[in-house]
């Protein structure tokens, strides 16, 4: 019989596995824009979306566009920094309202309807069959399922 392992180390692996985890981790620089750029340009822009590892930026202002312009090598070095790996290849600027408002995940109202294909559902089931805990097992196919589909309408969404 096999040393259990963390569920931590097997969520991991799971989330690899799946590749999910370019997207949840990059959308962490949405919610910490201040702390990555700063005060002063986070008052006159806003991340919105990150797509296709660019991200896109709303700017209140042309005059900032183009500041912001010329802060895009340093910009960029500074995203890539906070998310620990290179995951943002290019910047985008473009005129748009700023709001101080955390921004919130896009709506996902049809995810539930998201099919999987039988390489995936495999994929997880190969990764819960070493489980011995069947109440864990469940909850955690239940989390790569929803994770799974998620991905899947993210990129239908596109």
């Amino acid at each position: 019989m096999k040393k259990p392992q963390p569920i931590r180390s097997v969520l991991e692996k799971a989330i690899k596995s799946l590749e999910i985890d370019v997207p949840l981790k990059t959308y962490s620089v949405l919610r910490a824009w201040n702390e990555i750029v700063g005060e002063s340009v986070a008052a006159h822009s806003q991340p919105h979306a990150i797509r296709n590892r660019i991200l896109f930026i709303d700017v209140g202002h042309s005059t900032w566009m183009q500041q912001l312009q010329f802060l895009k090598p340093a910009l960029l070095e500074k995203v890539n920094t906070f998310l620990g790996e290179p995951l943002i290849q290019d910047i985008r600027f473009k005129l748009g309202k700023i709001s101080r408002a955390i921004p919130t995940p896009p709506k996902t109202l049809r995810m539930e309807e998201e099919e999987l294909d039988e390489a995936t559902l495999n994929r997880i089931e190969s990764l819960l069959q070493e489980m011995d805990d069947k109440e864990v097992q469940k909850s955690l196919r239940e989390v790569l399922i929803k994770g799974a589909k998620l991905e899947r309408y993210r990129r239908r969404s596109k």
